[in-house]
């Protein structure tokens, strides 16, 4: 298969030429072609993003329901935001609980589903963090470190399928724990945390590298105490990872200081969004001052302000009101950072590739990667996804 554009953002560059695209790998890039092909004019075709830090989005929530099924329909999903890889991500919740969470991505990986986003691991966000710094994490849940209990854990699931693991470092147990992590080339990354600075030097050095979402459930920066914020803004080769842009959050400026500080390379793009579709039980977001109400196929949405919706949480068409997806960060960055395409391709594809270690063949266009590409319009809307080669998503709507 052959596809064309007059924007083909390469690593260091944007190409007017063709992708050959073979065995679901870019076979080549060339100018000059004579033959059949797909034209996507002056659309742009970037490396799909990767989400390492979703619970759910859209039709299908792995928190809320957790079950292979749901893991599809959430898969499916995050593609139409450009999302052509992602991390089903866990919390703090009952051992028991996360076994089945593990399980289901292992059946998941087993079936080699092919409609959707691909899954390339396992997220576990929890439970070895610090009920200080629970937010909407469950206390009872929140764990010290114990490479026995993380054993457990796994379920069926191959300890190789674990790419990413929120920790907090001060706990009791977390040394063991991460040098047993570093081993198994498991990511680490503090949050839900209260660790001081001289914590955060020490663990470095047992494999922590980044910090789950930047600012939020860690402690602040003070002069005399860096705390968690201030020592990911100070130790160069720690990511920030960053979540929901839409300035409720974080606020853009705050992004903009860490940017400032840090460049660009030590940025990566998350949605951190939960499925708030397919909820249990009533819940309240603060955030959005709404009260989301199960209802059979339905979710009704009753808001402060006295306005009540009720839709279909199977339904693509009426998300939009009910969580912030990956895509609205991204034109969210453009419109309040100022940040090119490329500054979004970097943080949203490149930098997540190199943090989960899966930039051997994700996150860049280059000759022998995986073919995850998505086109995408002047207004950053995503007009096609391909997954391994496979076009598996085109908007009907633009």
């Amino acid at each position: 298969m052959i596809i064309k554009s007059k924007n083909i953002y390469l690593p260091t560059r944007v190409v007017d030429g063709f992708l050959e695209i073979e065995d679901g790998k870019i076979k080549s890039i060339f100018n000059d072609f004579d033959g059949d092909y797909i034209d996507y004019g002056e659309a742009s075709i970037i490396p799909g993003f990767i989400d390492l830090h979703v619970h759910g989005y859209g039709t299908g929530s792995f928190t809320h329901e957790g079950d292979v099924d749901s893991l599809k329909r959430m898969a499916e999903s995050v593609l139409t935001q450009g999302v052509t890889s992602f991390l089903p991500t866990t919390g703090a919740d009952s051992i028991e609980r996360i076994i089945e969470w593990s399980n289901t991505v292992d059946e998941f990986l087993k079936e080699n589903y092919d409609k959707g986003s691909e899954v390339l691991g396992i997220h576990y966000e929890g439970p070895f963090i610090n009920k200080e710094k629970k937010g909407m994490q469950k206390e009872e849940h929140c764990l010290d470190p114990s490479i026995e209990v993380f054993n457990k854990m796994l379920g069926n699931l191959d300890i190789s399928k674990v790419k990413l693991m929120t920790i907090a470092p001060e706990l009791d147990g977390a040394e063991e724990m991460c040098k047993f992590c570093m081993k198994n080339n498991i990511q680490l990354s503090i949050g839900h945390s209260v660790a001081d600075f001289q914590t955060i030097k020490k663990m470095k050095d047992y494999g922590i590298n980044g910090v789950t979402h930047m600012y939020s459930g860690m402690t602040g920066f003070h002069h005399r105490e860096l705390g968690v914020a201030g020592s990911a803004l100070y130790f160069d080769d720690l990511y920030c990872e960053f979540a929901k842009q839409t300035g409720l959050t974080v606020l853009p400026e705050a992004l903009d200081i860490a940017i400032r500080i840090k460049g660009l390379d030590r940025i990566t793009l998350c949605s951190d969004s939960v499925g708030l579709a397919h909820v249990k039980e009533p819940f309240y977001h603060y955030i959005r001052q709404t009260e989301f109400i199960p209802d059979g196929d339905y979710i009704t949405l009753k808001h402060d302000d006295g306005t009540v919706k009720k839709i279909d949480r199977f339904s693509m068409e009426d998300m939009d009101d009910i969580e912030i997806g990956y895509l609205t960060s991204v034109k969210n960055l453009a419109k309040n950072n100022n940040m090119s395409l490329r500054d979004i391709i970097k943080i949203g594809s490149e930098n997540t590739a190199k943090y989960i270690n899966v930039f051997d063949r994700k996150g860049s266009i280059e000759v022998n990667k995986d073919a995850d590409l998505v086109v995408m319009s002047k207004d950053l809307d995503v007009l096609a996804a391909y997954v391994n080669g496979e076009l598996r998503y085109e908007n009907r709507n633009l």
